[in-house]
């Protein structure tokens, strides 16, 4: 599947794009990683597991991304959907909250911190493995900037931006090795993450699970408040037929 064109993304509000990240950066910034045609995305497999689809009301969406992933298939759908068609089965759910930086979210930057790039997928891989952030593929790093820390040579803490619906852009992939957590490591990267999405002029915006009260208490403490309830899900296309 040819990758596709930008399209115009036009948008009312902020919040339009927000209720629908995955696909607005599918169909806006993020055009030159996208699959698909019609009114489902997907990101390159490379690059994230993540869809997005124009209205999860839409049969014909549905339909649509039945063709782009193929019979059988299990898919993460950001936002999760309350409804799916005939022949589509459930997934894993994970109640989650959509956070966004608020005027106390003062961004700074972290001189000790790198950005990262190609050279160091593997090392991003390595630490992702062990610290289990999110879906993290070889071309992740393609979504936006990466900032790392290292010590003695070796990735210790990493934070980056993942999601870029209009006037927005979201910090992912937060994490600290075991050995170096409790030195504000975390902390000191988000916000330099978030300064780098200030200076654009775009709003800093991330999700977590709805569990994972010590991250939202990091996260209200730096400047982020809770927008609203999410679940993230996942959908399995309907089985080839016969």
């Amino acid at each position: 599947m040819e990758a596709a064109a930008r399209e115009d993304t036009t948008i009312s509000t902020i919040d339009e794009a927000l209720d629908n990240p995955a696909w607005h950066s599918l169909t806006g910034f993020h055009a030159h990683l996208a699959e698909g045609t019609g009114a489902a995305r997907r990101y390159r497999p490379t690059v994230s597991p993540f869809v997005g689809l124009r209205d999860v009301k839409d049969p014909q969406a549905w339909a649509d991304l039945a063709a782009l992933v193929g019979p059988g298939q299990e898919v993460p759908i950001a936002g999760g959907a309350e409804e799916v068609p005939d022949g589509w089965t459930r997934g894993w759910t994970l109640p989650g909250v959509q956070m966004v930086g608020t005027d106390r979210l003062a961004g700074v930057p972290d001189d000790e911190s790198q950005v990262l790039g190609a050279d160091d997928v593997p090392d991003m891989l390595d630490l992702t493995a062990r610290t289990k952030p999110g879906p993290f593929a070889p071309e992740t790093y393609l979504m936006g900037t990466y900032r790392g820390i290292r010590r003695e040579g070796r990735l210790v803490a990493m934070a980056g931006e993942r999601l870029r619906p209009g006037g927005a852009t979201e910090v992912s992939a937060v994490c600290t090795d075991e050995a170096v957590r409790g030195q504000g490591l975390a902390s000191r990267l988000v916000l330099a993450v978030a300064h780098g999405i200030r200076a654009r002029g775009e709003l800093p915006i991330l999700h977590a699970a709805g569990a994972n009260e010590g991250a939202i208490r990091l996260y209200r403490s730096l400047g982020f408040e809770i927008r609203k309830q999410v679940v993230f899900g996942s959908v399995h296309t309907p089985a080839a037929r016969p």
